[in-house]
């Protein structure tokens, strides 16, 4: 990945030789390894066993996940946050692998809409709920930096699976408590 970094760099006309760039391709390659870490993860492993019996039926909300994620038509970041609610059947899942779901979607080259999907779904198999509901607001680069250049813009999905989605009573509640 450092030789493709280098090859880009000469591309758009820079010296890779200059000391500014010295270790740009061998920075970049690491970063890019980070952005897409997700790819190195299975559900499984970032659930880690952490599915715990319940008694409750109350809505749980884990709300304000700060995300970062590529998109994949441009590769540019979008950043937001990401909210997460559910209701048990018989099980939660420590608050922690909420945020770690999210993370491990987001750490791909992605959209947001199959983004937010992804994580409801993710959370819908490991808990088998009464129902999931997942809302992201992001900022999109390359809606801001290059094409339209509308820097105030910020994107809404949401993926609403079993009560969430049959249930307007309980999916009001849900937007409700994250202020949507």
């Amino acid at each position: 990945m450092e030789e493709l970094y280098r090859e880009i760099l000469l591309a758009v006309g820079e010296d890779v030789n200059r000391e500014g760039l010295l270790r740009t391709p061998k920075r970049a390659a690491d970063a890019m390894k980070a952005l897409t870490c997700g790819y190195r993860q299975c559900l499984a492993d970032v659930v880690n066993k952490a599915v715990f019996k319940t008694e409750t039926k109350d809505m749980i909300i884990l709300k304000d996940i700060e995300i970062y994620s590529l998109c994949e038509h441009h590769l540019l970041p979008f950043y937001g946050k990401c909210h997460i609610g559910y209701i048990p059947n018989e099980s939660i899942i420590g608050v922690s692998k909420l945020a770690r779901i999210a993370d491990m979607f987001a750490r791909r080259l992605q959209v947001q809409e199959r983004l937010t999907r992804q994580i409801a779904s993710a959370i819908w198999k490991t808990l088998k709920p009464v129902g999931v509901g997942v809302v992201i607001e992001a900022r999109h680069l390359c809606a801001m930096m290059r094409g339209v250049e509308k820097q105030n813009s910020v994107m809404q999905t949401s993926t609403m699976l079993g009560g969430f989605e049959k249930n307007q009573s309980t999916r009001m509640e849900f937007l409700k408590l994250i202020g949507k």
